[in-house]
């Protein structure tokens, strides 16, 4: 953009700029503009590129903007505006394009990863070999919900650790990945251990591991792993959708008795246990009873492949459809 400050004396009323941060010299005019006229929502500024877009509005506009994070389309939002099935939305994820253009998974997904990499992974960080990043890319879908195991990624990708680090950073910062750290009522802790690793949208994570249509996706060996990722991305979006900060855990202890998500909420623990399968199984709720008994004012859920709500134990046994939090 040659003349910033002309473009925004044309707009005086308020504009949408699309992935503002590829034109940092107008956020300094956006400052200017917006403390004259002293007026809330005059710009919209969105951006796929969490860090970039951060680190232009924490240089000129801070305190300023209030920042949203979007993800793709909830389950829910999916259910009112398309005629679609769980396990077809498993499959293609949740990009509104793929359904209003009934475009395939793999022309979608193999453009959507070839553009990334070409535009996006450029503009964060000069990466001399791309295909290199796209094999680590498709080494971390095989790892989904997976504690990261930076030396692994390290040999296998034949790069330095924190090469790994601050490629895994790239792919946060552009919405592509998220990580999950260990539960602990000390912050640092949680922040020293090693996360798990689940992506934005499992469209993409199919994708990446080869999975050709809704059929193979329930007999992939990862089936169980990717539907564990659907799920937990519902639990992000609607955190999201409020205008909340991420507030997801696991739980592992050394004995490996682990919760697949923790959401602390009014003083007290949500423990899900995540479960592709459609018939209920007791041994579903094992791990919540062991960790109930050193917190016994948690409250356990088990979301689970089936269509019935009811109880057992003291565990609430869900559908995902009633995963609209």
């Amino acid at each position: 953009m040659e003349d910033p400050h002309g473009f925004l004396k044309q707009h005086k009323n308020g504009i949408i700029i699309d992935e503002a941060q590829n034109f940092p010299d107008i956020f300094s005019y956006i400052q200017i503009y917006a403390d004259e006229r002293n007026k809330t929502g005059q710009y919209l500024l969105t951006g796929s590129q969490n860090f970039l877009l951060n680190e232009k509005i924490s240089q000129t506009l801070s305190g300023r903007v209030g920042i949203l994070e979007l993800l793709p389309l909830a389950y829910s939002e999916m259910r009112q505006h398309y005629s679609c099935n769980l396990h077809d939305v498993i499959f293609k994820g949740c990009y509104p394009r793929l359904y209003n253009e009934d475009i395939s998974p793999a022309d979608f997904f193999s453009g959507y990863i070839r553009t990334y990499l070409e535009r996006d992974v450029r503009q964060i960080k000069n990466i001399s070999s791309l295909n290199q990043f796209q094999k680590f890319l498709t080494l971390c879908a095989g790892r989904v919900g997976q504690i990261v195991n930076l030396s692994a990624l390290s040999d296998d990708c034949g790069l330095s650790v924190p090469t790994m680090k601050e490629w895994l950073s790239i792919l946060e910062a552009s919405y592509v990945i998220y990580l999950l750290h260990p539960y602990s009522l000390n912050i640092n802790k949680r922040m020293i251990k090693m996360p798990k690793i689940y992506f934005c949208d499992t469209g993409i994570l199919c994708n990446l591991l080869g999975i050709k249509s809704t059929n193979d996706l329930r007999t992939h060996f990862s089936y169980g792993s990717i539907f564990e990722n659907f799920v937990i991305n519902e639990f992000l979006k609607a955190q999201y959708n409020r205008g909340e900060r991420k507030n997801l855990y696991f739980l592992r202890d050394s004995k490996g008795h682990e919760i697949d998500c923790v959401i602390p909420s009014s003083g007290e623990n949500l423990l899900y246990e995540i479960k592709s399968s459609s018939t209920f199984d007791k041994s579903f709720v094992k791990n919540i009873l062991y960790y109930k008994e050193m917190d016994p004012g948690a409250k356990g859920f088990v979301i689970y492949d089936g269509d019935r709500s009811f109880e057992h134990l003291s565990a609430r046994i869900l559908p995902l459809l009633s995963v609209e939090r």
